[in-house]
């Protein structure tokens, strides 16, 4: 048996034009975004940043799998305050974790840093490809030229 409360039904009757419509607090109305979500203004710095680096992941991992598939990447805005004791200079731009304990090796790149020392949006893309080849090369025990060719150009 299927039944309706008498709270529903007094809704339920209510003509469109009586119903509440939420207003911002000038009573102008509802709040759209100012741009289109396909437009390019739509898209926040961070969103931005996040693209750059998905699209460095799948590059690398186009020529080498086996080393991208067990690693975690993440995005924080900036590094901690406090390096941690055994580091005698804080990374800036990004830090590596090495796997440990069930952990898998994990990097991390700070956005601000990076974007702040970036002139322009390629020379952006180009830092975040040095930090993250270079990071995956002090995972791997490797040298950077190994795993990018490019890398540091």
């Amino acid at each position: 048996m299927f039944r309706i409360s008498p709270d529903k039904v007094e809704t339920m009757q209510q003509m469109p034009w009586e119903t509440p419509i939420y207003r911002n607090r000038h009573g102008r109305g509802t709040r759209t975004p100012m741009f289109g979500t396909r437009l390019p203004r739509y898209r926040t710095r961070s969103g931005m940043f996040d693209d750059m680096l998905v699209a460095q992941i799948r590059r690398l991992n186009g020529a080498w799998p086996e080393l991208i598939a067990p690693v975690q990447f993440a995005v924080e805005d900036v590094p901690p305050s406090d390096p941690a004791p055994w580091e005698d200079v804080p990374h800036l731009g990004s830090q590596s974790f090495p796997a440990g304990h069930g952990i898998p090796p994990r990097i991390v790149l700070y956005r601000m840093p990076l974007q702040s020392h970036a002139r322009n949006r390629m020379d952006l893309q180009f830092a975040i490809r040095d930090e993250v080849v270079s990071r995956l090369a002090e995972i791997y025990g490797r040298r950077p030229e190994e795993i990018d060719p490019d890398w540091g150009m």
